[in-house]
């Protein structure tokens, strides 16, 4: 993993979420499938949701 430098006058901010207990489910069950059969579930992608954030746009999955 290479290293990222910042352009002056720009700070990069990572925002992380914490998971939800039906998130934390839903990636054991994946990997689980994962180990007993070796193939990837597939799931139905969600749209992004545009939503305002301390006056500034952040995408956001539902």
């Amino acid at each position: 993993m290479g290293h990222i430098k910042e352009p002056l006058n720009v700070d990069f901010t990572v925002d992380s979420t914490p998971l939800t207990k039906e998130d934390k489910k839903m990636i054991s069950e994946i990997i689980a499938h994962y180990k007993l059969t070796g193939k990837k579930l597939t799931f139905k992608k969600s749209k992004p949701v545009f939503r305002k954030k301390k006056g500034h746009l952040a995408l956001q999955k539902i």
